[in-house]
């Protein structure tokens, strides 16, 4: 499903789409609604979104302002006007700050059906294209997601959502949602996978003893660090170092 944030200053629009219009027929689903386009932006910063359906005129940010806001930020959210302004001007605007189309309220059935069963298509074609050529792809949300590999891959040892945060200019929370559902996996789980492999890298080398190992990869403690290594590798550091001595012993 793809997820829709609804802003309208009028909360009986909202409720009228959120509730009666069958999105989950077409693949969507409203996660959130909300009055201006402050809020929505505000929203955003916390939440993954792939469409926002707007109004034009609201009091705080209007639809055109949210437009600009997202366009100078390079989030790839598709956006849509909803609005009973049919005015060339706002059109104009659309245009420019690359809003996708444009539904006059109330907004008819079949003209809804039709804007989002396009879109849900263009949307499909997007994702397969990532998937089939990822190396092909230079999309915003797959550099954010080599961007945070590839710094969590050289700041292995003390690497923090915060950090990250600072980096990429988003809160915390709204970078370990986005890598959940980019990668399929949480941030920590990648960051101890990062970690138990370079372990094991380390451990094939005998100047390092445990506890060194340990300290390098950012672990309080050795036994912290035993206990993550045993329940990733199924052995404990020594055994795993055992192992790998009776394999490569030359004799």
């Amino acid at each position: 499903m793809y997820k829709i944030l609804l802003v309208d200053d009028e909360q009986e629009i909202r409720f009228g789409l959120k509730n009666y219009f069958p999105w989950n027929n077409l693949g969507f689903d409203v996660i959130h609604d909300c009055e201006n386009g402050k809020k929505a932006l505000e929203f955003m910063k916390e939440n993954l979104v792939d469409v926002v359906l707007t109004d034009i005129r609201m009091p705080v940010m209007d639809g055109i302002d949210l437009a600009r806001e997202l366009k100078e930020k390079e989030i790839p959210i598709q956006i849509i006007f909803l609005s009973g302004y049919k005015d060339f001007h706002y059109a104009q605007n659309a245009i420019k700050y690359g809003v996708r189309d444009y539904i006059v309220k109330p907004g008819k059935y079949e003209e809804i059906e039709e804007v989002f069963t396009v879109l849900k298509k263009d949307l499909d074609k997007e994702w397969h294209k990532v998937k089939m050529n990822p190396s092909e792809s230079n999309s915003y949300t797959e550099n954010i997601t080599l961007t945070i590999k590839k710094y969590t891959k050289e700041h292995y040892a003390d690497v923090t959502l915060e950090d990250l945060s600072q980096l990429l200019k988003m809160s915390p929370n709204y970078i370990s949602t986005f890598f959940k559902e980019k990668t399929g996996m949480n941030f920590s789980t990648y960051l101890t996978e990062i970690r138990m492999k370079k372990a094991a890298d380390l451990l094939v080398d005998y100047h390092y003893k445990t506890y060194e190992i340990s300290d390098l990869l950012g672990y309080n403690s050795p036994k912290s660090f035993t206990r993550t290594f045993k329940k990733y590798y199924g052995v404990t550091p020594r055994e795993y170092r055992n192992q790998r001595t009776v394999l490569f012993d030359p004799k």
